[in-house]
């Protein structure tokens, strides 16, 4: 077994590694850039060394410096986590030059699958299912568009060493591929260093069904059950389950068989994920087919290390200091159910736009890394950051993993909501309300999941999770009872002054423009007629507090005062509860509303990037809908589009310019 090991990453999976690793009583060695040189990854590790500045590219995607630092340092085998280096072959094959062993698969493996056309190919070969396309390289846009209508669409263009939801365009038209094709490769070329794409049928009502696969050097490969991941936002993975909800045993078996079929194919050693898309129109369930495999950790691991009870990066570990596992495929078993859910640095009140700056506030229901696989009664946090820390635009924004394991699907659902209510997150956009939002989704909660699910559910955008009028009812009696407890507080500082100062017991409460009449009582209060008991444990000056309302319900609120009335944040939505005494709210009325400016005819930047195309110049006609500008963010180009039609006045940025958010890149007259 490895004495020390270097982890060639940053963030949770370094923080991830670093725990197994120490559980095992093997050192370990984080590599550092400038952007990250006091973050908790650092501070974890046994021993850590500088590589470099902030860009991945001057310093976590350069071998030579990892290689350097295992020399420096004596570390004997390298884990690359996930992304980064994690499936360069010619990565392994340089630490094999040195003796450095990889906590990974054989570098031909890496090579094998690597490659999205050259995969499909050996997946064909090993008898997997495989989706229908066009296996070979694409010369041009004309080319692209040929393709697409004789496969016919909706189609899926994909960079072809792409992974992480990038380098992917779904199109509808051939409008859609003339517009996208370039901007694929672009992604491809910029993210992974290969600008080749492949285009393939789009799957219809498809769910993205995945399996975790984990072999040995000595031929033995297994499966570990599958994971539901069809909760994607452009692609990219918002929530993982498992097992699946619509996968049945005999449908686990069949894609199990074909996956370590594939695995054994090419020779693999050590956890991968060999992804698959099934089409939920089939009631079968035998319309599987390989999407791509994986030859790395998947983000997503901690839910199949909560159902089966085996650390996947011990099993790494151990399989790359050459041990037999210690498993068959009949000691793989599903004990419970779990949900991930990935916090992520983005603002779905803006369109999900990535939002980067300082954690001024960060807190989480049990402690990052606490406990073992299933974490704290059923919750687990894996986190890279801590209060005080920094998202930066050069590496992915997501904050935190929240895992929750129960006994059934719902339990571990309910148990996301609770734990949700406790994550205190202050100075950047956050989605944990979201997160919330689809934890409470009917649709969620049924297992009726396809890849489209977000745009087909919120396709007017995300505005707080649903709510009712049973709930307007209990937020205004807490309101009031807040209010209340506030003003008893001034009640007694003024008294030492001023002698006694009235506290009203009845007040109206606002809340999204309708009006509740609360007189409240003890352990009880009337709202607009109708008796509600509960309790709230807030007390002056606390950030959080606890309510229960009726039938049971418990509540985790996050409080901030705003006068006249207070905002307040539980099961995915804001309220805002202006609270006034009863005898002077209908003085509110004459009070004069503040319009906001008129920003229409102004293209401004939703999100801090950098101004990689502008499509249009001064004097230019242009139509609602017309891409004006194209802007990087976190390695993903987002489209700005015309919101009305008008003629250009003036640019006010220069492409290959940085920009800040609500920056001014051109204005219409």
């Amino acid at each position: 077994m490895f004495t020390k090991i270097l982890i060639a990453n940053r963030g949770e999976i370094a923080c991830r590694v670093i725990k197994t690793a120490r559980r095992m009583g093997i050192a370990t060695v984080a590599v550092y850039s400038d952007a990250d040189a006091r973050a908790p990854f650092v501070q974890m590790a046994d021993e850590a060394v500088h590589i470099g500045p902030a860009p991945a590219s001057e310093s976590y995607l350069l071998p030579e410096k990892i290689i350097a630092a295992c020399k420096q340092t004596g570390a004997e085998a390298v884990h690359p986590g996930y992304g980064f280096l994690s499936e360069r072959a010619s990565f392994v094959e340089a630490l094999e030059a040195e003796g450095i062993a990889f906590i990974g698969p054989p570098a031909n493996a890496i090579a094998a699958m690597g490659d999205k056309i050259e995969s499909k190919k050996l997946a064909m070969e090993a008898g997997v299912n495989v989706v229908p396309g066009f296996v070979g390289e694409i010369e041009d846009t004309e080319h692209a568009v040929r393709i697409s209508n004789d496969i016919g669409y909706p189609v899926m263009m994909k960079a072809s060493a792409g992974g992480g939801g990038k380098g992917m365009r779904l199109a509808y038209s051939e409008k859609d591929v003339r517009e996208g094709f370039e901007a694929t490769k672009r992604e491809g070329l910029n993210s992974f260093g290969d600008d080749r794409v492949f285009i393939e049928k789009f799957i219809l009502n498809p769910r993205h069904i995945e399996i975790q696969v984990l072999g040995d050097k000595h031929g033995n490969v297994l499966y570990l059950n599958e994971r539901e991941c069809s909760i994607q936002r452009r692609h990219q993975k918002v929530v993982e389950e498992a097992p699946s909800p619509f996968v049945t045993p005999k449908m686990r078996k069949a894609m199990g068989e074909q996956c370590v079929a594939l695995a054994k194919a090419v020779g693999y050693h050590s956890a991968g994920t060999v992804e698959l898309i099934v089409s939920g129109a089939d009631p079968t369930g035998e319309s599987f087919y390989f999407l791509e495999m994986n030859t790395r950790l998947q983000v997503e691991h901690p839910v199949t290390e909560a159902i089966t009870g085996i650390d996947l990066v011990e099993q790494m570990i151990r399989v790359a200091a050459g041990e037999k596992l210690s498993m068959t495929q009949d000691d793989i078993g599903i004990d419970g159910w779990a949900i991930e859910n990935r916090i992520y640095a983005e603002d779905p009140y803006r369109g999900f736009l990535p939002s980067t700056g300082r954690l001024v506030r960060y807190s989480t229901p049990v402690p990052a890394w606490a406990g073992e696989l299933r974490g704290v009664d059923g919750v687990r946090v894996d986190s890279g950051v801590q209060e005080g820390g920094e998202v930066s635009i050069f590496y992915d924004p997501m904050i935190a993993k929240l895992v929750t394991w129960g006994k059934t699907r719902d339990e571990a659902a309910d148990l996301q909501i609770q734990a949700l209510d406790a994550v205190e997150l202050e100075g950047l956009g956050h989605n944990v309300d979201f997160l919330s939002a689809l934890m409470q989704h009917p649709r969620f909660r049924s297992g009726e999941l396809t890849t489209g699910f977000i745009a087909e559910e919120y396709p007017e955008g995300f505005e707080g999770a649903d709510t009712s009028a049973e709930m307007h009812h209990l937020i205004a009696a807490i309101a009031a009872g807040i209010e209340f407890t506030h003003q008893s507080r001034q009640r007694r500082i003024s008294e030492q002054l001023d002698g006694p100062q009235p506290v009203s017991s009845e007040l109206v409460v606002r809340i999204d423009g309708f009006d509740h009449e609360v007189v409240l009582g003890e352990g009880h209060a009337m709202v607009d007629g109708h008796r509600i008991e509960g309790h709230c444990d807030w007390m002056p000056g606390q950030r959080t507090a606890t309510a229960t309302g009726p039938d049971g319900l418990e509540l985790g609120l996050k409080i901030k005062r705003q006068r006249p009335g207070w905002l307040i944040n539980t099961h995915g939505r804001t309220y805002s509860a202006r609270v006034l005494p009863a005898r002077i709210a209908p003085l509110a009325q004459h009070m004069i509303e503040k319009v906001p400016p008129d920003t229409s005819k102004m293209l401004l930047c939703p999100m801090p990037g950098l101004l990689v195309k502008l499509h249009v110049g001064e004097g230019d006609a242009v139509e609602a809908g017309q891409p004006l500008a194209t802007v990087e963010a976190m390695k993903m180009e987002n489209i700005l589009r015309a919101e009305k039609s008008g003629t250009v006045a003036s640019i006010n940025a220069a492409e290959g310019e940085t920009l800040v958010v609500d920056a001014v890149i051109l204005e219409l007259e």
